[in-house]
């Protein structure tokens, strides 16, 4: 039986003028995927997935060409009960050998910092968000409080030498404020460039965006932050995730954040369904002629072995046609 990748050839599609041109400057053909499905995918799952089948899930997400794969949370079982192994989690994806893979994990504080460094991270990620509303309901506290809070998280993980990744959640549209003003992204994103955040990825956390809000958006924060280190993090609620993600490479985007079978949404932020798929998201990017160093066909595979582990089917389209064409 034919291998998906054999079976798959991602057919080719005109490419639009701007996007044409923004491929011609500097080695902008390559587009670096930031798999969060382990973590963002599975952490709203009611039933708890063994932590063996979290750690096959991710070796084959890197097995498949994956360069991050964000691996769990540091955050109390209490709150996120899917991510009560996180120790485990970590300890286990440092033992993975596969070279070049950056596992970094969710920490809300210093303590969780602490714990994930006593086990040997390498990398971070942070979180804060756009809307004032939404910050409250998810960490009980101001937008202003919140990057305080992550001063001491900062200034430990350079002592560390661990980089750090930040999240800006909200970034187009809140489930209490409505449409959240591209000027107040900007200056989050900005305040987390300049603590020292090597990345910032900007959420569109209920999925209501359009490439419109998208546009306006990044052509705010781009004024604050190099578009050189933003990525793009879409949810798919409203069906327009795969049109976002195209607006934003045409204004220079190269990194976007994406979820292996669909899988995901956000326990604080009502009616926000998955993420963007990972297969999904490939097939456009090689379809453009982006290159991801992705292969396709592996991470339809691992996107079959999760959702067989869940019980359901693959929330990708692509997942599922290359499923049926195996049959």
């Amino acid at each position: 039986m034919l291998s998906p990748s054999r079976l798959l050839k991602v057919p080719r599609i005109r490419t639009s003028a701007k996007l044409l041109r923004n491929l011609s400057t500097q080695s902008n053909d390559h587009v670096r995927i930031v798999e969060v499905g382990p973590r963002d995918g599975l952490q709203n799952e009611k039933e708890i997935v063994p932590t063996q089948v979290k750690l096959d899930f991710i070796d084959r997400l890197a097995s498949a060409g994956l360069s991050h794969v964000e691996a769990t949370s540091f955050v109390s079982p209490k709150w996120v009960p899917q991510m009560g192994d996180h120790k485990e989690i970590l300890s286990g994806v440092m033992k993975l050998k596969h070279n070049g893979v950056s596992y970094p994990v969710l920490v809300p504080n210093i303590k969780g910092f602490q714990s994930a460094l006593d086990i040997g991270v390498h990398e971070i990620a942070i979180f804060g968000a756009a809307s004032e509303s939404f910050s409250r309901k998810n960490i009980n506290c101001s937008i202003a409080d919140s990057l305080k809070r992550f001063s001491d998280v900062m200034e430990a993980a350079k002592r560390n030498k661990v980089k750090v990744r930040g999240y800006v959640s909200c970034v187009v549209g809140c489930p209490y404020e409505g449409p959240i003003k591209p000027e107040k992204v900007a200056e989050v994103a900005a305040e987390m460039f300049s603590m020292g955040c090597y990345e910032i990825s900007l959420g569109d956390t209920i999925g209501v965006g359009t490439p419109g809000a998208f546009r306006d958006m990044l052509a705010a924060v781009t004024r604050t932050v190099p578009v050189e280190n933003l990525a793009v993090h879409c949810h798919d609620t409203y069906g327009q995730a795969l049109a976002n993600i195209l607006a934003s490479l045409e204004q220079g985007i190269r990194v976007v954040d994406s979820s292996t079978a669909g899988l995901g949404g956000c326990p604080y932020a009502k009616g926000a369904s998955g993420n963007v798929a990972t297969e999904d998201v490939i097939y456009m990017l090689h379809g453009l002629g982006l290159h991801t160093g992705v292969d396709l066909g592996k991470v339809a595979e691992a996107g079959h072995f999760i959702s067989e582990q869940l019980g359901r089917p693959t929330m990708s389209k692509v997942g599922r046609a290359l499923q049926a064409k195996k049959r």
